[in-house]
């Protein structure tokens, strides 16, 4: 198992939060492993044996690269063998501008665009181990798509605001960070990621549970709430559960009993 992050270049980090890589081996037969909600979007390139995600009862292959947007419940994959990944995390109100998409709610997005033509040249890499070479294209790549997008200065503001607020922030406050009233900053917010500014909210708030409960497992969950800015302990637990299907007690457990990986930033790929 191995998991590496890349911090992008100064022009990138208003839109990508950062690259990364992840290499991990399944075995000979199909394994599950699940990804949790958070407050990023991903874009999802990967090398070896196919992946599918579980649809209606089946298995769906998914191309390469692939959209994994913002999720209300996490998302069953499946691969074997080695699997390879380079992924870009992008704030959910950018990746869609970046890649010149129209927005919109889907939980893994299957997309034709011209970054599918680096496919063959990140494969070529992957096989020569040289990571760090195939990170350069794919930044490179984003160089040049982020020198041709303008990024709204209003949701910059707001997503600032977020981030430090790690989602607790009401949107009234947000929208005064942003320099905006609440129905622009909406309007413009859904325009641009396909969810509202509380949507977000609530899983960068989600978010900021789960890594401290698998950091610290033994944590007190009322003091927890309180930290982050949840009504009571029960608050905390329901919108907990209703992003994760467990609760807050149950995944602290699994974390104790170390049946999950995560790294330091939590890239929730986690195996079943």
């Amino acid at each position: 198992m191995q998991h590496q992050e890349f911090e992008p270049p100064e022009e990138l980090r208003d839109t990508i939060k950062c690259f990364w890589y992840d290499k991990r081996d399944f075995g000979e037969l199909p394994s599950g492993f699940e990804v949790l909600p958070d407050g990023y979007a991903e874009i999802i390139f990967y090398f070896g044996s196919p992946c599918g995600i579980s649809y209606n009862g089946g298995l769906q292959p998914l191309p390469s690269p692939f959209i994994m947007g913002l999720l209300n419940q996490p998302v069953l994959l499946h691969a074997k063998n080695c699997l390879q990944i380079i992924g870009i995390r992008c704030f959910p109100w950018t990746v869609f501008d970046l890649l010149g998409l129209p927005s919109g709610k889907d939980s893994v997005r299957i997309f034709e665009h011209p970054i599918a033509g680096l496919q063959t040249t990140l494969n070529k890499c992957i096989l020569a181990g040289k990571i760090e070479e195939a990170l350069i294209q794919v930044e490179q790549h984003f160089r040049h798509a982020r020198s041709r997008v303008a990024i709204d200065s209003m949701l910059f503001k707001a997503g600032v605001a977020m981030r430090e607020a790690n989602g607790a922030m009401p949107v009234s406050q947000v929208a005064a960070a942003a320099h905006a009233t609440v129905r622009t900053l909406e309007r413009k917010f859904k325009h641009s990621s396909g969810y509202s500014v509380k949507d977000v909210s609530g899983l960068m708030r989600f978010e900021q549970v789960r890594n401290h409960l698998w950091l610290y497992p033994d944590s007190n969950i009322a003091g927890l709430a309180h930290e982050l800015g949840y009504t009571d302990q029960s608050h905390l637990s329901r919108e907990f559960k209703r992003y994760s299907d467990t609760t807050p007690a149950a995944f602290a457990r699994k974390a104790k009993k170390g049946k999950h990986h995560v790294s330091d930033d939590f890239v929730a790929l986690i195996q079943a």
